[in-house]
C-alpha cells in the first residue's frame, strides 16, 4: 500500500501533531500494522492496524469490546494510583466524526496510542512465565466485575470444543482429499478423549463453570515490558470475550511450556518444562486468587489439555479439508502439527496428578 493511501487513512483519525514516518511493524498474520511517528517530542506516536474482516467479521462489535475492555482496565488503574496510564493499558483513538474505526470502502483501519520505551520477548524463561502469570491474572482479575453478556464473540466457539469436534466429524465424514485413511490412528485416539474433553461444556451447562472476559491468546508477546523487565500492558485484544479462565491458563501451558515446536517434527522433542509450568501457575494465582472459584482452580491443568487437544483438532481437521485455514510451510506441514500436538497432550496427561498437586499447594 502505499504511503499517500495511509496518510489518508491517518488523517481520518483524531490525533495529534503531523506524521513524519509510517513505518510496517511486527510480523503477525492477521492484521497489517503500521507505525506513525509524529513530528516534535511533545506529540505521542501511534499504531495504525488495518483490520483481517475475514477473520473479524463483526468488526463494530470487536471495536465495542476493546473499547469496553480497555476503559474497564483504566478506570481500575486510576482508582490503584496507577502512573502513566497510557503505558499501562492500550487507548482507542477515534475517527474526526467520533467513531471506533475507519472504513475507507475496501478496508477497515483503526489506531492507538503507541507504548513506548516497550519490550517485546518471543522466548520464555521461569521468571518471564511467572511475571506473564501475574500480568494475565491481574488482567483477568480487573475484568472479573464485568458482566460476561456486554461483550460479544469476535470469533464465534473460537473455544468451544463441542463446535470443533462437529467440524472434525464433518471433515472426517466428508474425506474431501481422500487424507483421512492415514490419520485413522490419530483420529482414533483424539475421538476417543471426546467425551472428557466436553465436560467443561458441560460444567458450565450445570451452573459450575462460569464464563468470564478472556484473552483467548495468551503468550508471552502479547505482553509489553518496560525497561527494567516489569509487566506493563496486556495487547492484541482482538480476541478478548467471553470464555473459560482455564483456557487462557491453558494455552500459556501448551505453547509457553512445551519444550518442542508447535509443529516439531521430532516428536521426542516434546515435553513439558515443568519450571515453567510451576512458575506460570504461582503468578498467575497469586493474582487471580481473588476471583477464582473452587471449580476453576481445580480444572486449570486441565485447561492445558483441553487446548492442546482443541488445537490438534483443529490442525488435523484443516488437513482433511485440504488446509484452506492454517498457512502452511509444506503438503503435510497440519498432519505435523497434529501429531506435535498430540505427542503434548500425552505428556500433560501423564503430568496431571504433579500438575493438579502443584495447583492445590498454592
Amino acid at each position: 500500500m502505499e504511503r499517500t493511501q495511509i496518510e489518508a487513512v491517518v488523517a481520518r483519525f483524531d490525533t495529534a501533531g503531523r506524521p513524519a514516518r509510517i513505518a510496517p511493524v511486527g510480523n503477525g498474520w492477521i492484521n497489517d500494522t503500521f507505525r506513525v511517528e509524529t513530528e516534535g517530542a511533545a506529540t505521542p506516536d501511534y499504531i495504525l492496524q488495518r483490520i483481517n474482516h475475514r477473520v473479524f467479521r463483526d468488526v463494530e462489535r470487536l471495536q465495542n469490546n476493546i473499547e469496553r475492555v480497555t476503559s474497564h482496565i483504566r478506570r481500575k488503574l486510576a482508582e490503584r494510583g496507577t502512573e502513566e496510564l497510557d503505558r499501562r493499558v492500550l487507548r482507542l483513538i477515534p475517527t474526526r466524526e467520533g467513531k471506533l474505526f475507519h472504513f475507507d470502502g475496501e478496508s477497515y483501519w483503526r489506531m492507538t496510542i503507541f507504548i513506548d520505551r516497550s519490550v517485546t520477548h518471543e522466548t520464555i524463561t521461569p521468571e518471564l512465565a511467572e511475571l506473564t502469570g501475574r500480568a494475565f491474572g491481574d488482567f483477568q482479575a480487573m475484568l472479573s466485575d464485568i458482566d460476561e453478556g456486554a461483550l460479544g464473540e469476535t470469533i464465534p466457539d473460537f473455544h468451544n470444543i463441542e463446535f470443533r469436534l462437529e467440524q472434525f466429524r464433518d471433515a472426517l465424514e466428508s474425506d474431501a482429499h481422500g487424507r483421512a485413511g492415514e490419520m485413522r490412528a490419530l483420529s482414533d485416539e483424539l475421538l476417543a478423549r471426546a467425551g472428557r474433553m466436553c465436560r467443561v461444556e458441560r460444567l458450565h451447562r450445570e451452573g459450575k463453570l462460569p464464563k468470564r472476559v478472556t484473552h483467548c491468546d495468551t503468550k508471552v508477546n502479547n505482553l509489553l515490558f518496560d525497561e527494567e523487565g516489569r509487566p506493563l500492558c496486556v495487547i492484541d485484544l482482538d480476541t478478548t470475550m467471553p470464555g473459560y479462565v482455564l483456557s487462557d491458563f491453558g494455552d500459556f501451558i501448551r505453547t509457553g511450556a512445551n519444550t518442542g515446536a508447535e509443529d516439531d517434527a521430532d516428536l521426542d522433542r516434546v515435553d513439558v518444562n515443568m519450571d515453567i509450568f510451576r512458575s506460570f501457575s504461582k503468578g498467575y494465582i497469586d493474582s487471580a486468587a481473588s476471583f477464582l472459584t473452587p471449580c476453576e482452580r481445580e480444572n486449570l491443568p486441565f485447561g492445558a489439555q483441553l487446548l492442546t487437544y482443541m488445537q490438534a483438532v483443529r490442525f488435523l481437521t484443516d488437513y482433511l479439508d485440504g488446509d484452506t485455514y492454517y498457512k502452511i510451510l509444506h503438503p503435510t506441514h497440519n498432519r505435523q502439527r497434529s501429531w506435535a500436538q498430540f505427542r503434548l497432550l500425552q505428556r500433560l496427561e501423564a503430568r496431571e496428578r504433579e500438575m493438579n498437586d502443584f495447583i492445590a499447594g498454592l
